[in-house]
């Protein structure tokens, strides 16, 4: 783990082309990068809809897709952890649509009597219109197992003015995947998942 990390940045490190992605979204990006210069552990609230989406999900439910997206999958955008939510940031559009896929798929909490009703626990789809509070970018100074400041963090911190956003058929993948994976009984003490390391490298 430890040459994992000595390979590539740390993952949840938010570079200065990360920061100024987030900062798109809103309307006075400037302001918000001169609130990050001046407080660098202060979090921001952003809108949803332009830059990207957000679908925040239950801790554990959220961890289970994140492991997922990175060990059998094409890998995630940035990723935050807030107040007790996993918030994964997605591709604009998602917001509207993941809904009603999962509706689909049977796989949502309105999911037909007789159907896989309950198996994806409520995911909240942030979209246009809706904004979210995210974790403050992490100063050069802070030393990686630095407690989180207000109940949050990155996990996949934003690195690239660009990143790439994983869409709602993705999405609906990841969840179905946590579903299955919570149902399995195992007779193994869960792996400390603070120890996660996401090769942001071999995104995409």
């Amino acid at each position: 783990m430890s040459s994992t990390r000595n390979a590539t940045p740390h993952a949840s490190d938010v570079t200065s082309d990360g920061a100024a992605w987030l900062a798109s979204a809103g309307a006075y990006p400037r302001s918000t990068l001169a609130l990050w210069e001046e407080r660098p552990e202060a979090p921001v609230v952003l809108p949803c809809g332009s830059a990207f989406d957000v679908v925040s999900a239950p801790a554990i439910f959220g961890r289970r897709m994140l492991d997922r997206l990175w060990d059998d999958g094409p890998g995630s955008g940035p990723v935050a952890e807030f107040r007790g939510r996993m918030l994964l940031f997605a591709a604009p559009g998602t917001a509207q649509r993941l809904p009603s896929l999962l509706d689909w798929e049977e796989w949502s909490t309105r999911g037909r009597e007789g159907g896989r009703a309950g198996a994806v626990p409520p995911l909240l789809c942030h979209g246009a219109g809706d904004a979210v509070t995210v974790p403050a970018p992490a100063g050069p100074a802070a030393p990686a197992d630095a407690p989180p400041r207000s109940g949050s963090r990155w996990l996949v911190a934003p690195d690239t003015r660009r990143p790439w956003l994983p869409g709602p058929e993705i999405m609906l993948w990841a969840a179905v995947r946590a579903a299955r994976a919570a149902v399995r009984i195992s007779i193994f003490p869960p792996a400390d998942q603070d120890a996660k390391v996401y090769d942001v490298s071999r995104r995409r």
